[in-house]
């Protein structure tokens, strides 16, 4: 039996092959959404694996420290360093921002972990090069994604930090690098005001009718009230003993704190469920418009290419081959089809992830996924071509 898909792609293989390489871009952006969202989520993970933590407390009734924003005053830490069942207990804030260094600046999420030794809650858990922060001021460690080097100079509000340890996978559930120093400094990065800003409250309190009133707290002390949260932290990780369970440590700390209080699964639920959840709807859709897009290119030059070979046609029925070896045909070609797009797309995807901003992760289960909704979608768009081949007259075959 002739097979008329080989010999028409062999007729005409410049329109199959500029077809295929205009589909495999398409399978390519597909795949490459797809990878996009599994590096979000990959992302998230990352960052609460390598937070160190069992627990999260935040400021009562929020999403913090990461969905939302959270403040609590920094020594409660000892109260629930106190709880049964807690082995250790560090402060940690969280404050998204750029980093300057020389003429460029980096956006990245600044982190400020507790002094002490290398291991506790919130610190970098591995380095590639260099130590963690040892002092008390003005040490950063950076992730690689960063593009700081060992020695570099940085910059943060006021302050020069010098970069004496490089980790890598460090991000934030945007993806952003982290940058490590120590917490005081990340308090007055986050809370403290600059000095123009407190000279404009100390000229709205002096304005201020009610600080002159009889019984008023005085002008100095209403300044000083307000420069209080730079003793405030985001969120105390909390990392608990062996043979006590979270939820029972974290039902002791709710009780007796006042506090709110996740547990890993919990905020994956929240990383995935708020954070991600808009941009997976997003990415949704596109791959939706995409996969209509592949649908109606495969249809038009399969239609097309049925419509040029209708005399060919004609004369296989005149033959007397049936309308079930010409159907079979005409959906071998549009397979062939998608098999060389997709294979197109697949190594596109693959070289091209690289080099995007955001981490991208191809897993095979989405290629075996892709692939087979490529198969679908090429077998669907050849049903307008076979309903028109179906419908050819013999007679055309001597007309």
């Amino acid at each position: 039996m002739i097979s008329l898909a080989r010999r028409d792609i062999v007729h005409s293989w410049g329109k199959f092959i500029f077809t295929g390489f205009g589909l495999g871009l398409l399978i390519g952006v597909t795949l490459t959404m797809a990878g996009l969202y599994r590096g979000m989520v990959d992302d998230g993970m990352a960052l609460l694996e390598n937070s160190g933590a069992d627990l999260w407390v935040v400021q009562k009734d929020t999403l913090g420290p990461y969905a939302e924003p959270s403040g609590i005053p920094g020594d409660l830490w000892r109260g629930i360093r106190s709880t049964p069942g807690v082995a250790e207990a560090a402060n940690v804030t969280y404050l998204t921002m750029q980093v300057g260094q020389g003429e460029r600046d980096v956006r990245a999420m600044v982190v400020g972990i507790t002094a002490g030794d290398a291991g506790l809650p919130g610190w970098p858990p591995r380095l590639v090069a260099g130590r963690q922060v040892a002092r008390g001021h003005y040490e950063a460690v950076a992730d690689m994604a960063t593009g700081f080097a060992l020695g570099d100079t940085l910059r943060i509000r006021r302050h020069k930090y010098t970069v004496v340890g490089l980790t890598r996978r460090m991000v934030s559930s945007n993806g952003d690098p982290m940058v490590f120093i120590p917490i005081k400094d990340a308090q007055q990065a986050q809370f403290l005001k600059d000095n123009d800003a407190i000279l404009m409250q100390r000229r709205r309190t002096e304005a201020d009718p009610t600080l002159n009133r009889p019984g008023a707290p005085g002008l100095l002390d209403a300044v000083l009230n307000s420069q209080t949260g730079n003793n405030s932290v985001n969120a105390v990780l909390v990392r608990v003993q062996p043979g006590y369970s979270e939820a029972q440590v974290a039902e002791n700390i709710r009780r007796w704190q006042r506090l709110t209080v996740y547990d890993s699964e919990q905020m994956e639920a929240i990383l995935i469920g708020k954070i991600i959840a808009t941009a997976a709807k997003q990415i949704g859709m596109f791959l939706i418009i995409l996969a209509i897009v592949s649908a109606a290119i495969v249809a038009f030059i399969i239609y097309t290419l049925t419509m040029d070979k209708i005399r060919e046609i004609a004369v296989l029925k005149l033959l007397g081959t049936r309308n079930r070896t010409i159907a079979a045909m005409i959906l071998q070609q549009s397979l062939m089809l998608g098999v060389f797009g997709f294979v197109v797309g697949k190594v596109a995807a693959t070289f091209a992830t690289p080099i995007f901003p955001r981490f991208i992760l191809l897993i095979p289960a989405d290629s075996l996924r892709g692939f087979a909704a490529v198969m679908v979608i090429c077998a669907l768009a050849s049903v307008v071509a076979i309903r028109i081949a179906l419908k050819v007259d013999p007679a055309d075959a001597i007309g």
